[in-house]
């Protein structure tokens, strides 16, 4: 009897010490998934200095949300890394479009319209543990089917794109660019509110809203 319930107590430790390693294996692979992730979003931001730590900013929005609405941690991994290389599709445009000052013309929106798509080409073979390069593909896309490059809509796109779309909105319109001055962050997240349930995911601009105005969320 005494040597059953040895040889079940060093299972049960084997596996605990088991279970420890696999939690620091999977730790590790985050950080150095998260370190790449950091050095794919400067390679892109050093062509158009008004968008430096753009990305950044955008998954850290984009990861407090969906840590309020309580998604699954490997959601929530998955959309921090997507976040953070959302915009790589745009080293493939031209760098006069990318920096311009002024109004682009519907041929240059065209060609930025593109950007998600070329994301999803460059990333899609790569075997992540998270669906990045379909996230990546519809972080444009809008519920009502109005957005680009496909028009998904509704169920059709990922919750953590949707997530993913706000967040980066958010940032963008609060931020300074070559075309236009920052705007308020309470003017942005109004535009945000009006556009709930047209645009966006209801839940994910309530979220939003309340990280700003209730939890005093701020882009660093």
């Amino acid at each position: 009897m005494n040597e059953e319930i040895n040889s079940t107590e060093n299972l049960r430790l084997r596996c605990s010490q088991l279970e420890k390693e696999l939690i620091q294996s999977h730790n590790k692979l985050i950080k150095v998934l998260d370190g790449i992730a950091y050095i794919i979003a400067r390679v892109v931001e050093r062509r158009d200095s008004h968008s430096i730590g753009h990305q950044k900013r955008v998954s850290k929005l984009a990861t407090d949300i969906a840590q309020e609405m309580k998604l699954p941690q490997d959601k929530i991994e998955g959309l921090t890394f997507a976040s953070l290389v959302h915009d790589i599709g745009k080293v493939d445009l031209p760098i006069e479009i990318v920096v311009k000052p002024d109004k682009l013309f519907e041929i240059e929106f065209n060609l930025i319209k593109n950007h998600p798509k070329t994301g999803y080409e460059i990333l899609k073979n790569i075997d992540f543990p998270w669906p990045i390069a379909e996230i990546v593909f519809q972080h444009h896309e809008k519920i009502d089917g109005s957005g680009y490059p496909r028009g998904l809509k509704g169920d059709e796109i990922l919750i953590e794109s949707k997530i993913l779309c706000v967040a980066d909105v958010v940032e963008a319109m609060s931020s300074y660019r070559s075309y236009r001055p920052a705007i308020s962050i309470d003017t942005t997240l109004n535009e945000i509110l009006k556009n709930k349930d047209i645009l966006f995911e209801p839940e994910v601009v309530d979220v939003c809203i309340k990280l700003f105005r209730e939890k005093d969320f701020k882009f660093e």
